[in-house]
């Protein structure tokens, strides 16, 4: 006579027992037995979404790719990587409370996510660390996000910024890139300079948002300019250095005109940018050269100026898909991958796809080498990562940062129907062409 019965353990685990035997048949619980579970907290609308829509993208890449490939070799067990994403709506607040639904109501093993300016990443890396989950990332400018690290008691042992660039402190010790041109806004930027300064009167405006990140920039650019010879207006009474809520800035271009700037540098947030420039054209504010970090790497960012004001705007570019020595998973490149991105979203190339992408990348390689999703254990493998991604080799510094090569860029119209182009002009890195001639005076006309 047969029997058969049945006991489900941890609601999950199904054994079947026939003629004394046992067969084992498992799906993932709540706990993401079989699954590596993975949140990411990142802007999908405000003020950063053009970070974290191309973030999400490269991250979604580089799961579809290690899933294909039957997923990350854990101790010798293939496990395949679920995420779970979360729109921080690019508000800091917001994302240090999905951090800790992520860890304590879906019990992800890790999070993640790209790049965002570094006000977006201290509420994530406390509950990083208070629960002491690893949190792969990338952070923005070293000096800003630095800052914030070291006003903390445990100084985020469990977050890895896997870029970007410094503004100007060089890396040191025995890392690689010691003494290697190219990692910093200071020896980046200043190529404009270097070329066109001369046919100006030296004479700069510098801008920034009174948040974090625009605080390390406007603490540096100053320094940079006057280094070089050049006079930034009203720096002893903070001149540009304005509220993040700014909506009115005639006060400020005003004393520009007057002291005739002719050349525009700073940091801020896309919206704050949109609206101060809309108020240099209208009162008639045109520098020669203009070089603004954050504001002007999206074109979903600048597409919203309107007119042509976007032409001949230069920022910071940190990541390309021409650059044929970096590795992606399986048989992705970054050409594969800035292919994808078109032929999904039909929108010009995001380049935080990059960021996204590598961050996935290193959390992997990490799992892989610890053979384990123990926490501790992949944190300890964080700190020995050496590897080549599809942004450049990964090796962090005792700040747990990884500098990446920048190189710099301006937007170009094109008869494409997207009508604009961010290409690189100047790049100190033989691995990255220069895709156009740096365009000087900005055309107003």
């Amino acid at each position: 006579m047969k029997k058969v019965g049945v006991l489900v353990l941890s609601l999950c685990l199904v054994t079947v027992l026939v003629f004394s035997s046992f067969s084992f048949t498992s799906c993932t619980d709540g706990g993401g037995t079989d699954v590596i579970k993975v949140g990411v907290v990142q802007a999908q609308t405000g003020a950063y979404a053009g970070f974290g829509t191309g973030d999400v993208f490269g991250i979604r890449a580089a799961v579809e790719d290690i899933n294909a490939l039957g997923g990350v070799d854990v101790g010798g067990k293939q496990m395949e990587i679920e995420l779970l994403v979360r729109d921080n709506q690019s508000d800091p607040n917001r994302a240090g409370t999905l951090a800790e639904s992520l860890v304590t109501q879906d019990n992800v093993h890790f999070i993640i996510s790209g790049d965002e300016p570094p006000p977006m990443h201290p509420g994530v890396s406390n509950v990083a660390e208070k629960y002491k989950i690893p949190y792969v990332t990338s952070v923005g400018p070293f000096e800003p996000w630095n800052a914030l690290r070291d006003a903390t008691d445990t100084k985020w042992q469990y977050t890895w910024a896997t870029g970007l660039f410094a503004l100007g402190t060089p890396a040191s010790g025995d890392d690689f890139r010691v003494g290697k041109p190219g990692y910093t806004v200071n020896d980046t930027w200043i190529e404009m300079l270097e070329q066109f300064g001369d046919e100006t009167n030296k004479k700069v405006a510098i801008v920034a948002s009174d948040d974090s990140d625009g605080v390390g920039w406007y603490n540096t650019l100053p320094g940079i300019v006057q280094e070089l010879g050049y006079e930034p207006i009203g720096i002893d009474k903070k001149l540009g250095f304005l509220p993040i809520e700014t909506t009115d800035f005639s006060s400020v271009i005003n004393e520009w005109k007057a002291n005739d700037a002719q050349i525009l540098w700073g940091n801020c947030p896309a919206p704050f940018f949109a609206a101060l420039w809309k108020q240099c054209s209208t009162m008639g504010f045109q520098p020669k050269m203009v070089s603004i970090g954050r504001a002007a790497l999206f074109y979903q960012d600048i597409a919203a100026w309107g007119g042509d004001l976007p032409y001949g705007v230069g920022t910071e570019i940190w990541w390309s898909p021409t650059v044929t020595e970096y590795e992606g998973i399986g048989d992705t490149t970054p050409m594969s991958l800035a292919d994808r991105w078109t032929e999904s979203t039909g929108t010009p190339l995001n380049p935080a796809i990059g960021s996204g992408y590598r961050a996935m990348q290193v959390l992997i390689d990490a799992i892989e080498r610890a053979g384990s999703i123990d926490a501790d254990e992949v944190n300890a493998a964080l700190a020995e990562t050496d590897l080549m991604t599809i942004g450049h080799r990964v090796k962090f510094d005792e700040n747990h940062f990884n500098r990446t090569p920048i190189f710099f860029g301006q937007w170009f119209k094109t008869d494409e129907p997207a009508g604009w182009e961010l290409k690189v002009v100047y790049s100190k890195h033989d691995f990255v062409p220069e895709e156009g001639e740096p365009i000087f005076p900005i055309p107003y006309d």
